[in-house]
């Protein structure tokens, strides 16, 4: 079994990779032998965990990266196959839901802002790596949704539309790409991330008893075991699929 999980001589791309569940995705990673490239906003949060993954034994290289940026994505696939010379695994993490004080307050910018990371920039870049790898090796691509893109509340409406997109990237990516390229999505749930810092705790816990099975938020390394089905060889015949890891909404 240990095999199946086996990442050694495999180089990951992961966006948003300087945190959260990202950063938990680049040292699981790295822990099973994977040469990692991790991008994201600022530069000197991704080296810090470059450093993280070269203490492991591995190799890494820092980026910094707009996720919604057309030519920000180019750029960054050409730094990771320039420094590795292929790219096995791109996860698609990078994100945000600003808040706003009601649907009509909603500004363009706001908006386009949302969808140009969210939406956007993942499509870009999937279509960019994703192209090379189904003219090579073959390869992963795994998306980052959230439960928002099945039950949208009303704070995170752009939001929502943004990642019901990204659902629909990876059935319609699974069957641009195939059969080398294998395109799945993993939709979390609430998790306690540095993001959770500013919740209310005491009623998160509350609604969270109430609204889940598990009656609690994921812990940030509880992402792990998904992200590494879609990556290696464990997930070697699943392809066009969204996975919920949400504690179970009732």
């Amino acid at each position: 079994m240990t095999d199946l999980f086996d990442m050694t001589g495999k180089v990951a791309v992961v966006t948003g990779g300087s945190r959260g569940l990202g950063r938990e995705m680049v040292l699981a990673f790295a822990d099973r032998g994977a040469d990692v490239v991790i991008a994201s906003r600022k530069l000197d949060n991704c080296e810090a965990v470059a450093e993280e993954v070269r203490q492991k034994g591995r190799n890494a290289l820092a980026i910094a990266y707009h996720a919604a940026s057309w030519e920000g994505a180019e750029e960054l696939a050409e730094a990771a196959y320039r420094t590795f010379g292929r790219v096995d695994v791109l996860v698609n993490n990078a994100g945000m839901s600003p808040l706003y004080p009601s649907v009509d307050a909603i500004t363009e910018d706001l908006y386009d802002k949302v969808m140009g990371v969210n939406l956007k920039g993942p499509f870009r870049l999937s279509a960019i790596v994703g192209t090379r790898m189904a003219a090579g090796d073959g390869g992963s691509i795994i998306f980052v949704s959230s439960i928002a893109s099945q039950r949208t509340s009303p704070s995170e409406l752009v939001y929502g539309a943004a990642k019901a997109g990204v659902n629909a990237l990876t059935y319609g990516l699974a069957r641009t790409l195939g059969p080398k390229v294998r395109v799945n999505c993993i939709v979390p749930g609430p998790f306690l991330t540095d993001i959770s810092k500013a919740w209310d705790m005491e009623s998160f816990q509350k609604s969270a008893r109430a609204g889940f099975a598990l009656e609690r938020g994921g812990e940030p390394h509880e992402i792990v075991g998904a992200a590494l089905y879609f990556a290696t060889a464990a997930g070697s015949y699943t392809t066009g699929t969204t996975l919920n890891v949400d504690g179970g909404p009732r």
